[in-house]
């Protein structure tokens, strides 16, 4: 990744320097969808559709609850600011792991709390807590993070390929009401004939009630006729495989590692994770692996 500012004037391939890489094999169909393709594809939001780097939610976030704290509380310098909402981060890791819920709101009281701000601290009001809670949920209501490449122009024509298109999305702490939000502004939102939204569903992935949601509202009946592309191996593969899907994996923004992450339940097994049916880097090569396009 470059500017146009850096990119090389030399043209043609001097003798001393190596041949250009080989293109990659085009991919190839999924063998279920040879012969026809999948009914409904579900996608996973943060770097599959939505690019997490160009979000600027922790700046966002930063600079609301800074605003509303140089008023109520102007004794908190940047460090314990910083710290909080580590904090916050921190306890909404342990809490998806777990999959148990923890909403933008509980965030916003882990950040309180962290800093000493309570309803016992004496010094702060009802109201002056409120108006916290709301610069902490939502601050990146106003962003417009990008999309994936490719993905706008893969929606359009799996869905022009009579494909019904869904979200299943873990919510962290931006609530999926501004989720949406970030697609419509993107011009993509009506291209989804439904969504599931652990918010909203009330589990994580990879509970397969996630899963079983975003069938049902698509009106899938066999699992195996659907498809779940997102980008990390412990939700998105292993949840949508348990619940009979069939597997894509993204890598295009981030290529997840075969091993378990730290801090999740399973990783004192030491095990590894399973991989998808088929990877992509560019979903530009969706319609191929979905069988919409012929090889």
């Amino acid at each position: 990744m470059f500017s146009s500012e850096g990119r090389s004037q030399v043209t043609g391939t001097p003798a001393d320097q190596p041949e250009p890489p080989e293109p990659p094999e085009p991919p190839e169909p999924l063998r279920a969808f040879v012969d026809r393709p999948p009914e409904a594809v579900t996608f996973d939001y943060w770097d599959t559709l939505v690019c997490v780097r160009s979000s600027g939610t922790r700046k966002a976030r930063r600079m609301a609850v800074r605003s509303v704290l140089d008023d109520v509380a102007p004794g908190v310098d940047d460090h314990a600011l910083e710290a909080a909402l580590d904090a916050a981060v921190a306890r909404h890791t342990g809490h998806w792991h777990a999959n148990t819920q923890f909403s933008p709101e509980d965030g916003a009281v882990v950040v309180m709390e962290t800093l000493g701000i309570t309803a016992t601290d004496g010094v702060t009001t009802p109201a002056a807590r409120h108006r916290l809670i709301t610069a902490f949920v939502r601050a990146a209501a106003d962003l417009r993070p990008d999309l994936t490449p490719s993905v706008g122009s893969t929606l359009v024509q799996l869905r022009n390929a009579g494909i019904r298109l869904g979200i299943v999305c873990d919510v962290g702490m931006t609530a999926s009401d501004v989720l949406r939000d970030y697609l419509d502004h993107a011009g993509v939102l009506d291209l989804f004939d439904h969504w599931s939204f652990s918010d909203e569903v009330g589990v994580y992935k990879p509970d397969p009630r996630i899963f079983e949601h975003a069938l049902d509202g698509l009106g899938v009946t066999d699992p195996a006729r659907a498809v779940h592309v997102g980008d990390l191996r412990r939700t998105d593969v292993a949840g949508a495989r348990a619940s009979g899907l069939a597997t894509v994996r993204y890598c295009g923004r981030h290529d997840d590692g075969a091993t378990v992450p730290e801090g999740g339940p399973e990783a004192a097994t030491g095990q590894m994770l399973i991989d998808a049916d088929a990877v992509v880097a560019d979903h530009a090569h969706l319609p191929t692996v979905l069988g919409v396009v012929a090889t």
